[in-house]
Formats: structure tokens, C-alpha cells, sequence
């Protein structure tokens, strides 16, 4: 989906969760090589997340899938943008926001 770049500290949500209900989380490391926009990295494919269990309440580690942005590529990776549906096992990771760089729109279709 059409949209801002997001960055470390960005809500998304996983739907089914773990334990059937959708579990959040945040976007946590972003890897090398990266880019930058308002001196922040840009999460793309591949960018750890940490999740929280709705039901146990556990956190756990998730990397985001490897479907993104077509036209904006860091290292062969997809930068993930607000309001980004990625499938990520076992469910679709949503892209909450809030964007790293509210001026920076990145229109390419995933």
C-alpha cells in the first residue's frame, strides 16, 4: 500500500497472533545496509520486531516477510511503509505507524 516509510519504535500488529486473537508489537532492529529519512532508519524486509502475546503475554521475535514495496529497494529488501499488509508466518503483519517521515511517500504498489 501506498505510503510513508516507517522506522524503529513503529506499532504493527499480527493477525492471527500466536494463540488465535492478534498480538502488537513494535519494530525493533533494522539491519545494515539501511537508509535514512529524518535521521532515522527505515525499516525494510527482514527488520526484527518484538511481539507480545494478547493471550500468555510472552514476547517473542518476528521478522517482517519479504513482501513490500516494488519500487523502493535497500540492499534487495522492500522498505515497509504505514499501512503495509505483509504476510509474515503465521499470519499478515499490519503496519500501524506512526511514519519516521511523514513527507517522504513512497507510491509504488507491493
Amino acid at each position: 500500500m501506498p505510503g510513508p516509510p516507517v522506522s524503529l519504535g513503529c506499532a504493527v500488529m499480527l493477525t492471527p497472533g500466536l494463540s488465535g486473537p492478534p498480538d502488537t508489537g513494535t519494530v525493533t532492529a533494522v539491519f545494515p545496509p539501511f537508509i535514512t529519512a529524518g535521521g532515522m532508519p527505515l525499516a525494510v524486509t527482514g527488520s526484527l520486531c518484538l511481539m507480545v502475546n494478547s493471550v500468555w503475554g510472552f514476547p517473542y521475535p518476528l521478522v517482517i516477510g519479504p513482501v513490500a514495496s516494488s519500487g523502493v529497494r535497500v540492499g534487495g529488501r522492500g522498505l515497509v511503509r504505514a499501512g503495509d499488509r505483509i504476510p509474515t508466518p503465521p499470519g499478515v503483519l499490519l503496519i500501524i505507524g506512526p511514519p519516521a517521515a511523514p513527507y517522504v511517500i513512497d507510491q509504488w504498489q507491493p
